[in-house]
Parts: structure tokens; C-alpha cells; sequence
């Protein structure tokens, strides 16, 4: 018999959380799953890459300068460019929008979405990022050729890490 206190209780440290589910499994076969947004069984959440701002070097800021409200702040990219910075080849990083696994086939034995030197367009799959027993399709921000696979295959990732660098003049 499961307590309905106890599970009242578990509905509302998620609800006043930031985790978006929970799963507890007891040792008699009993399982309880709390999602924030439920998802479909067998359903793929696909998960849209978070642009994460670079950092930008001392000598380009000016505390003076602030964008305007609404307006998004200028990239270390954007910035460089506009200096006359023209010389090196800017890579522009896909970040893991979520901590999880990475895994950059999608199936064990199968063939990578990727491989260093292909062209992929805004849009693509990268990779999967498993998050709670949920894959999620991370897809490319950018057009241009893969330069750099970062994350290492069914090894953990954080937030905001780089797992791909991208030349999008490739």
C-alpha cells in the first residue's frame, strides 16, 4: 500500500524545486514517477541547444557600454570582428544544455551523427544526452564543418560544457 501523505509530500519538493521529475522504485516492485511535464512512454524529448555567451577578453570591455533593453548582449565573435580581429578562424562551441551522458551514435555499435571534418548544417543531430533515462537529441546551432568532438562517448557531461567546435567558414 503506498502512503498518499508520502507521496503529497513528494509532489510538492518538486513542485518547489528545479528538478523536473523524480523515480523511486522500492525493493517490492512498487514505482512511484513525479514529472513536472509528462512525457510520453517511448517518446524522444528533443532538447534545443542553449547558447552559452563566450567570455570575452578585458581589453574588449567597457563597462560603460550596456545593450539596451531587450536587445541580446554582443558576442566575444561578434566583437572580434568588428574589431578588424579578420586573421584567425573563429570555432563556434555547441554546449551541452543539461548535465547527463553523452553519446555521440544512437545506438551502441552504430554509426556516430558526426565525425570530425563533416559538414553539418543548423539543425542537425549531434549527439544524445541521456538525463534522467530520458535521450535527448542535441542538435547543431551552426552550419559549417565539425572540427572538434570534446565529450568523450557514454562519458558524463556538466551544463554549459563544450562538446563540439564547429568552422562555420569550413
Amino acid at each position: 500500500m503506498i502512503d498518499l501523505r508520502y507521496v503529497k509530500k513528494l509532489i510538492e519538493m518538486i513542485d518547489e524545486s528545479s528538478v523536473d521529475s523524480i523515480e523511486i522504485s522500492s525493493d517490492k516492485g512498487v514505482t512511484i514517477r513525479i514529472a513536472k511535464n509528462p512525457v510520453e512512454r517511448g517518446a524522444i524529448q528533443i532538447a534545443a541547444p542553449v547558447a552559452m555567451p563566450a567570455a570575452l577578453p578585458s581589453t574588449l570591455l567597457d563597462s560603460r557600454v550596456t545593450p539596451a533593453a531587450g536587445m541580446p548582449a554582443a558576442s566575444a565573435e561578434m566583437i572580434a570582428a568588428d574589431a578588424g580581429d579578420q586573421s584567425a578562424t573563429k570555432l563556434l562551441e555547441v554546449k551541452s544544455p543539461m548535465v547527463g551522458t553523452f553519446y555521440g551514435a544512437p545506438e551502441p555499435g552504430a554509426k556516430p551523427y558526426v565525425s570530425v571534418g563533416d559538414r553539418v548544417q543548423k539543425g542537425k543531430t549531434l549527439c544524445i544526452i541521456e538525463a534522467m533515462k530520458i535521450m535527448n537529441e542535441i542538435e547543431s546551432e551552426f552550419t559549417g564543418v565539425v572540427k572538434e568532438i570534446l565529450a568523450q562517448d557514454a562519458q558524463p557531461v556538466e551544463y554549459g560544457q563544450a562538446l563540439f567546435r564547429i568552422d562555420p567558414n569550413g
